[in-house]
């Protein structure tokens, strides 16, 4: 008996693979988490494709809460864990992953194509990344911004960054739980606007000069693996007016840009983008990043 962890892809209920789908349709149980991403389609699309109409939603409460009862009925029978992209880009399927494991439970990994191989497309080269970012809401009250040094390490090493954008979905109401009632939050997913804005705020914020609001070349990209997917390149003064429509939004901060990196970018480039990059590709100042590398 085992737990299949399942990655479904990024666009709609056809990007699951032919394993996947077969283990899907012979699993006694199966669920889908819904809070660290969205597909384009809902539920009752993927039960139509899979053959089955009792797949169950795993919320955010769920999977934190209430994990062993995805994984212990796993014990006993074959148990499918469904989820957007790839199994092991989040640290909450690695959580259950190793949950299970520790209870005795087979686990299996069914891959799938994620948002950290998909970015790639713009035409930066996936082996230039460094460390992945999450670029959480701000609100009036905190700004938190300890994905700055990542940016800055990266930076110094020429490495490019992909930023992933914060998430809300059934976010609790606490002012009405202070009422005495549970209401939730409508969703909200992070723009590449409101990410290169809050990128500028946190420059001002840490004047590290870990990137230049007004030159530092930066991709947004929307709907990663769809077929209206949206790449526009530019600095985060230019991004944060251009229009990516609907979600799910990410955003890459380059490091240095080769030749042929920049070539492909090209296309994506905002009409008269004031971005800077010389002749041998780099796109910062490294002795002032490593003048202020005590940030």
């Amino acid at each position: 008996m085992v737990l299949y962890i399942i990655g479904l892809g990024l666009h709609d209920e056809k990007d699951v693979t032919v394993r996947g789908l077969e283990l899907i349709k012979s699993s006694s149980q199966v669920f889908l988490e819904a809070y660290t991403s969205i597909l384009s389609v809902g539920k009752e699309r993927l039960e139509s494709f899979y053959g089955r109409d009792d797949i169950v939603v795993a919320d955010r409460d769920f999977v934190e809460c209430h994990a062993e009862e995805i994984y212990l009925p796993a014990k006993d029978d074959d148990v499918s864990f469904l989820v957007v992209g790839d199994p092991v880009c989040a640290t909450t399927h690695s959580d259950i992953m190793i949950r299970a494991r520790e209870a005795g439970v087979k686990v299996e990994l069914v891959h799938n194509a994620s948002a950290m191989g998909a970015a790639g497309c713009c035409g930066l080269q996936l082996y230039n990344f460094g460390q992945t970012i999450s670029i959480p809401y701000f609100d009036e009250n905190w700004k938190p911004t300890s994905f700055y040094p990542k940016i800055k390490y990266n930076r110094l090493g020429g490495m490019h960054t992909l930023c992933l954008l914060d998430i809300k979905v059934k976010e609790p109401d606490f002012e009405a739980m202070k009422r005495g009632k549970i209401f939730y939050l409508p969703p909200r997913f992070m723009s590449v606007n409101i990410a290169a804005e809050q990128l500028i705020t946190s420059e001002e914020l840490r004047k590290g000069k870990a990137y230049n609001p007004q030159s530092t070349l930066c991709v947004g990209l929307a709907r990663l693996g769809q077929p209206d997917q949206c790449i526009i390149a530019g600095t985060l003064k230019e991004l944060k007016e251009q229009d990516f429509g609907g979600p799910l939004h990410c955003l890459i901060i380059c490091g240095e840009v080769h030749d042929m990196e920049l070539e492909a970018l090209r296309p994506y480039l905002v009409e008269g983008s004031k971005y800077l990059i010389d002749a041998e590709g780099s796109l910062f100042d490294r002795e002032a990043l490593e003048d202020n590398d005590d940030t």
